[in-house]
């Protein structure tokens, strides 16, 4: 959970006049209200070896809503849920049949989620400028409080906006996720941005009301 909450900066496009002073991030940011796309993920080890490798879709629904959602495999392994609704952040794994459940006030704050609840991104992040390469033009954001589950992050922005999010955790652990066919401001039905616990499944914490 750790991770995947980590690698929650999403959402595409550009927006509104920029400024001699704006980041492409701040840009990014600038009259976001709904965004929808796939994705790809790719992790490796802190030696560079594949340990990852997943596909799934976000949805977002700005202020404070969002739903990632990781495929299971061909296998039929894997495959996980993270939906915050505006009051709680809900994770379901379903290899484990288990729910997690926080009030989304306390759950977000450390993390690049807070880039989807409409907060101010300057407070809670470290934000610069980090050049261009891979035809992207890349903005480095590092958490200012110190128990953040990520080390540090980077977002390409192309002619698309946000095409492509490096995230590194503090195992040494890098995911690379590319975002896929994105579509800024279109509609995003409230019941995606919805979670209700599967019968028969586990729930740990206690949602607010």
């Amino acid at each position: 959970m750790r991770f995947l909450v980590s690698l929650l900066a999403a959402a595409i496009g550009w927006a509104g006049a920029a400024k001699a002073t704006d980041l492409p991030l701040d840009i990014f940011l600038r009259d976001l209200k709904t965004f929808h796309s796939h994705f790809t993920q790719t992790v490796v080890d802190s030696r560079g070896a594949r340990i990852d490798a997943s596909k799934g879709t976000l949805s977002v629904v700005r202020p404070g809503k969002f739903r990632w959602e990781v495929q299971a495999n061909d296998k039929g392994e894997g495959g996980q849920v993270l939906v915050a609704d505006g009051r709680n952040l809900w994770f379901y794994d379903r290899d484990l049949s288990q729910v997690t459940v926080k009030p989304a006030d306390s759950a977000l704050p450390a993390t690049p989620a807070m880039l989807l609840s409409g907060a101010d991104v300057r407070s809670a992040f470290k934000l610069s400028d980090a050049g261009r390469r891979d035809g992207l033009s890349w903005t480095h954001l590092e958490p200012a409080r110190p128990d953040a589950d990520f080390r540090g992050a980077l977002l390409g922005f192309g002619t698309r906006g946000l095409e492509r999010m490096i995230v590194e955790d503090k195992l040494g652990q890098t995911a690379t996720v590319d975002f896929i066919d994105p579509v800024r401001n279109g509609p995003v039905d409230d019941s995606v941005v919805r979670f209700t616990p599967p019968a028969g499944v586990d729930v740990i914490g206690k949602p607010a009301i």
